[in-house]
């Protein structure tokens, strides 16, 4: 029987969660790195117990952190990270311009092919490669040498690269989002990259057809579909048929288009799963009722899903990294909050049950399906 590993990143440390197929009993493993903020764990497709954590303190910096066992025991990579020199500032709150800086790992994306390979989402709006497992890295300078670049503001979390997909389809394609400059498409490897953006619209922006400057949270991709996306933006749900060409909404009958994670079904392409939160400036569910909502149609019409979830007083929030699902026969869906809860649903979403509840707040959910 197949086994399942959820990767948790938490304010206060990282988790490792297993459970056999059925998914109804956990061993839970951790706290790791206790007290440090672990933005991101991820493991690689091509070696399962090959696992990446991104590492951050205040106060030490920024750690890359690799497990050689599945998340056992770590060791402390390299973590040389070497800028191309790329000269230049970006836009501030205020207008004004502000140098670029190295802060902090939000995403760690590794290889579909290659073990050894792994890519970095860096605050400031930067995006890394390392070819050796993590101990050097190298910038893509064509992402933040375009010429938009001037003009990315950073996001109320700071204007991190958060997101990173690779095209199983494609090797020299590859989609990223930075918040709040928008979504960018690579098709040469990363030499050059292009801005996605046309169908977003924001209120905060006085050119809505501007090439950047939407805030989005997230994009997803099914696999057998690398030209399909899916986006929760600032505000509104949307969907690309043409790998981010033209962008259409389909929040339809949600009941806030607020939030921040977006997935989709690991054998379903069409159906996709959002958590609406009441708004920009109230992090949490509507009416103190925590839903999933699923779409089955690839969006416009979606249904909440509530079995197992806390219907009352409930006001956490599930951040953009926080949803995952795996690929058994029945998929599971999973989401943190940052109220210390793992929720999982074995049934594609018809009813939850908490793996753990009292964990420090989850800031990335990542699972792995082992043989």
């Amino acid at each position: 029987m197949s086994k399942v590993r959820v990767l948790v990143g938490t304010r206060k440390g990282a988790f490792v969660l297993t459970s056999d197929g059925k998914r109804e009993k956990w061993d839970v493993s951790g706290p790791h790195f206790a007290g440090w903020e672990i933005y991101h764990v991820k493991g690689s497709p091509v070696d399962p117990n090959r696992v990446y954590a991104s590492q951050s303190s205040s106060w030490f910096g920024q750690v890359i952190q690799r497990s050689e066992d599945g998340g056992k025991t770590w060791a402390a990579m390299g973590n040389k990270f070497a800028y191309d020199g790329v000269p230049g500032t970006h836009q501030w709150y205020d207008g004004t311009p502000h140098p670029w800086e190295f802060k902090r790992v939000w995403h760690l994306e590794p290889s579909l092919t290659d073990a050894e390979t792994v890519y970095a989402g860096i605050e400031d709006a930067a995006l890394f490669r390392s070819g050796d497992g993590g101990q050097n890295w190298e910038e893509f300078s064509g992402l933040r040498g375009h010429g938009s670049g001037p003009h990315w503001a950073p996001g109320a979390g700071g204007m991190c690269l958060h997101t990173i997909i690779l095209d199983p389809k494609d090797p020299q394609r590859m989609y990223i989002a930075i918040s709040a400059a928008g979504a960018f498409r690579t098709d040469d490897g990363g030499a050059t990259w292009k801005p996605i953006n046309k169908g977003l619209r924001s209120a905060h922006i006085p050119d809505q057809d501007a090439e950047v400057g939407h805030c989005v949270h997230h994009i997803t991709m099914h696999p057998s579909r690398p030209d399909v996306l899916f986006m929760q933006k600032h505000w509104d749900v949307m969907r690309s048929d043409n790998a981010g060409d033209q962008w259409t909404e389909v929040s339809g009958n949600l009941p806030t288009d607020f939030g921040f994670c977006i997935d989709v079904h690991a054998h379903e392409p069409e159906t996709i799963y959002v958590v609406p939160i009441k708004s920009d400036g109230e992090h949490f569910p509507l009416d103190g009722k925590l839903q999933v909502f699923r779409s089955r149609s690839g969006g416009n019409e979606w249904e909440p899903l509530t079995k197992g979830l806390p219907q009352s007083d409930c006001y956490v929030n599930v951040l953009r990294d926080a949803m995952a699902v795996d690929s058994l026969d029945s998929c599971g869906v999973y989401f943190g909050t940052t109220g210390g809860q793992v929720y999982c649903s074995s049934d594609a979403g018809d009813s939850w049950a908490p793996i753990v509840r009292d964990l420090p707040a989850v800031l990335s959910v990542e699972v792995q399906t082992l043989p």
